[in-house]
């Protein structure tokens, strides 16, 4: 049996870019990747660039590399990933002050502008101006996250690297177990699962403090009509949620199986791509079970009637409902290295913002295994948490 010097476990953006760029240091990796047509957070993805979004040095050094490798990826990857440039916008509610809430963006790498209703809907549109206090506006970048995830694979597979569909079942000291009980060896493992990393560690018999939300987003048909920007709430309820669901003392209730922690959020927002289609989303949920049953049809209502107040021309948009995991950590930052008491088996996870802090911190994670002295990278380790 071949023994490969990483097996990489999850084919998304994040284990689709970590193994590429542990290919282009010399090292023979197999990655493993469950679904052959993907429905995973990757899939799914608004696919924005918060280059702006740097609060502490580190951050801000990612998102100005960040924002620089994914203006370089398109030529190193050959391939069109539909990268832009364009402006976002950040919707502020009727019952919130706007300055209250443009404090929280104080320490952005880039100052955002404070905008009024009417300016607002001059640069989109489709707004409808009584549903907003008003916004915030900076210039955003964005990508298609699948095409880049696609680009990654193929120069992945051009370098040398091997990569297989298989659901890993386990993980245990220098190997990795499929549900059909193949074995695959490697002397390190790199575990890119996204939301399903907490469930495959934790039937490894290892505990990590990574947690997913449900998420779920409309997908509409091609549409005539023309949205101009990214637009978000400038609160995102889904933050908080996520902070409040991994504290210290809710840390034990994930354990318990097919358990809701607490009500679901939320957060009306669309982007449209080149190929005219737009994803309206996002409701999350806080279910312990990452294969629990959710009611299609009513989340669908429900993000309709959230995105119907906002952007009401697009409420009606045909479209259809998906569903998928997105992983969090407790601080919104990623959670890479080692694992407590896991020699050689490492995390790759945790990604909240995930199209800018992948590139840059896989090629990082891969250059620093081969001599390069990293001082970032060590401040995402998962031991933090321990």
């Amino acid at each position: 049996m071949k023994t490969y010097d990483w097996i990489v476990v999850g084919g998304g953006i994040t284990g689709t870019a970590l193994s590429y760029e542990l290919s282009q240091v010399g090292f023979s990796v197999l990655l493993l990747e469950q679904d052959r047509i993907a429905q995973n957070a990757t899939r799914y993805s608004y696919g924005g660039i918060p280059y702006w979004s740097g609060t502490s040095i580190s951050t801000q050094q990612l998102c100005a590399e960040g924002i620089a490798r994914q203006r370089q990826l398109p030529d190193e990857l050959d391939a069109n990933t539909e990268f832009r440039q364009l402006d976002l916008l950040l919707t502020i509610e009727l019952d919130r002050d706007p300055k209250e809430i443009a404090d929280l963006y104080h320490k952005c790498l880039i100052p955002l502008t404070s905008i009024d209703p009417a300016t607002a809907c001059e640069l989109e549109p489709l707004l409808n101006p009584d549903s907003i206090a008003g916004a915030l506006t900076v210039s955003h970048a964005h990508v298609n996250a699948q095409l880049l995830t696609q680009a990654y694979h193929a120069a992945f597979i051009r370098a040398g690297g091997e990569s297989q569909n298989v659901r890993v079942e386990q993980i245990s000291q220098g190997s990795v177990r499929s549900d059909r009980g193949e074995t695959f060896s490697g002397q390190n493992i790199a575990v890119c699962a996204g939301g399903l990393s907490r469930s495959l560690l934790k039937r490894s018999g290892i505990d990590a403090r990574i947690y997913f939300t449900h998420a779920e987003v409309i997908e509409t048909a091609p549409t005539d009509l023309k949205l101009r920007t990214i637009v978000m709430p400038a609160d995102m309820q889904r933050f908080q949620l996520e902070s409040e669901a991994s504290a210290v003392g809710v840390d034990r209730l994930w354990d318990a199986p097919s358990s809701e922690l607490m009500p679901p959020s939320i957060d009306p927002g669309a982007i449209q791509f080149f190929d005219r289609t737009m994803r309206l989303g996002q409701f999350s949920r806080l279910l312990t079970d990452p294969y629990a049953k959710i009611d299609a049809k009513q989340s669908e209502l429900e993000i309709r009637a959230k995105i119907g107040k906002l952007l009401p021309s697009l409420a009606t948009l045909p479209g259809t409902w998906h569903h998928c995991l997105v992983a969090f950590s407790h601080d919104s930052l990623p959670s890479i290295g080692t694992l407590p008491e896991s020699e050689n088996l490492y995390l790759f996870s945790g990604f909240t913002s995930p199209m800018v802090f992948v590139p840059p911190l896989a090629k990082r994670f891969a250059t620093s295994l081969v001599g390069t002295r990293d001082e970032i990278i060590p401040q995402f380790s998962p031991q933090r948490f321990a």
